[in-house]
């Protein structure tokens, strides 16, 4: 491993405010024990515990239970297959799983992969029947059982509605499509490639015991594990602190043996909004198996995740490069601890920008299609970036902006903001010359309302006038 420089060492007041802060959680929430770890453009730069029992703190190594965090293991495995081909997001999961596994007449086999992945599939919140955190899957043996005789709440597509049931419907898409376990499948295709070697589906020691705290004295009660079946994708998985940084690291940047950084950055985009109560108050949409968390200026993606004795939530922030887990083995919340983790370190010591460097190998043809352009009157500026790609955006004060990634035959498809998947393509004249770029069909020219090309309804053969 190359030796830290000394940017990735955190100062030592940042050390003790981080310290400060889990030990004010552990000890306001009375967790038994509370790990937690920092990452810093990809580097684990601080870890942290406590425990109620003096001399067995965790650590590192420890596993917890990560209840929904278990969400972003499942929506990779479905993005990896919409990568290969394999489905769409637009697709019907009726496409992929025969009527009579997610019960037949019940419309869930009209809902899209997209739907289920952001929670607006309309799907009921919780399987029906007993809590299915603290009873054994086989009390759920088939995708009708979790499903129960009325699934949908509300019509697909319409609202953010969180569903469990979504996410159990997603893993039995991906042990459909690969033709074996849901959990075989992550090991090989993600954990193990990661090196996330302590992250399981049922507890490895060394792991902590679950607990719940009693709300009027300071006694605690064991919480037992159960196997939740085909409820896994949901909530299943254990892991350790050290695997949740690798899998921050992954979030923040991707990993082209897994899932390359553009998919991954397709997961962080909102795909739900905000529906009321906490989320409303947090002013986050949802991703596709991302939460998304607005605060202090900056949005995070990542997400919380709870099961009977334990809590746990993993956080990034691209902008910042930083992200934050935070477990503890208490079946009670132990407040924002890795949002606030990560606030701390992005504030005290921002990230020091990467130097500037001229690109690596220039194409003077695409060099030639830099500076202005306009869309009717409204001057817009085209620049060139690494690897061809392009941004466009207003010259002077707001306006719609966008990336453009390069294709093979030529064009490019937006990324983000108003153009996010338009065609942007440089429209040639007889003589070869680019006479216009074409944007969705917005003709941008080289002039306002240039004449000489081919302006949707034509120019006013008068030309520009002062009166």
């Amino acid at each position: 491993m190359p030796t830290p420089s000394p940017y990735e060492e955190l100062l030592p007041e940042t050390r003790r405010a981080l310290l400060h802060r889990i030990a004010v959680a552990q000890s306001e929430s009375r967790a038994p024990s509370l790990v937690a770890a920092v990452v810093r453009d990809g580097r684990t730069v601080w870890t942290g515990a406590r425990s109620c029992v003096p001399g067995h703190e965790p650590d590192g190594d420890t596993q917890y239970r990560i209840g929904s965090i278990t969400k972003t293991f499942a929506a990779v495995l479905v993005l990896r297959l919409r990568d290969e081909g394999l489905l769409d997001l637009t697709d019907p999961l009726g496409k992929h799983l025969d009527g009579t596994d997610v019960g037949e007449g019940t419309g869930v086999g009209e809902l899209t992969v997209g739907q289920l992945l952001s929670h607006t599939a309309g799907l009921a919140s919780e399987s029906p029947g007993p809590w299915w955190e603290r009873t054994p899957g086989e009390l759920r043996p088939a995708l009708a059982d979790v499903l129960g005789e009325k699934p949908r709440l509300h019509p697909a597509g319409r609202r953010y509605h969180y569903s469990n049931p979504g996410f159990t419907l997603l893993g039995a898409l991906v042990e459909r499509l690969r033709g074996e376990p849901w959990g075989d499948v992550l090991w090989r295709e993600v954990l193990e490639p990661l090196g996330m070697t302590r992250t399981t589906l049922l507890p490895q020691a060394p792991h902590a015991g679950g607990w719940a705290v009693h709300p009027w004295a300071d006694l605690m009660l064991p919480e037992a594990v159960q196997d939740t079946g085909l409820m896994a994708p949901a909530g299943q998985l254990w892991s350790t602190t050290d695997d949740l940084a690798r899998w921050a690291a992954f979030l923040a940047g991707g990993d082209d043996a897994v899932l390359s950084a553009g998919s991954v950055a397709e997961m962080r985009e909102p795909a739900a909004p905000a529906e009321g109560g906490e989320r409303a108050a947090l002013d986050a949409p949802y991703g596709l198996g991302l939460q998304l968390l607005r605060t202090g200026g900056r949005t995070l993606a990542g997400h919380t995740g709870s099961m009977p004795g334990f809590v746990g939530a993993l956080w990034v922030s691209v902008a910042d490069g930083v992200g934050a887990v935070a477990l503890a083995n208490s079946t009670s919340g132990t407040g924002p601890v890795a949002a606030d983790l990560l606030k701390l370190v992005a504030e005290r010591e921002p990230r020091i920008p990467e130097p500037w460097r001229p690109l690596s190998d220039p194409d003077p043809a695409l060099l030639a299609l830099t500076g202005p352009w306009y869309w009717g009157p409204t001057a817009l500026a085209l620049r060139l970036r690494e690897g061809r790609a392009l941004e466009l955006g207003p010259i002077a004060g707001s306006g719609r902006a966008s990336r453009f990634r390069p294709e093979p035959d030529g064009t490019w498809t937006g990324l983000d903001g108003y153009y996010a998947g338009e065609t942007l393509r440089a429209v040639r004249g007889p003589d070869g010359a680019v006479s216009h770029l074409d944007l969705g069909s917005f003709v941008l020219t080289r002039a306002p309302y240039d004449p000489a090309a081919p302006v949707p309804g034509g120019t006013d053969p008068g030309g520009w006038r002062a009166s």
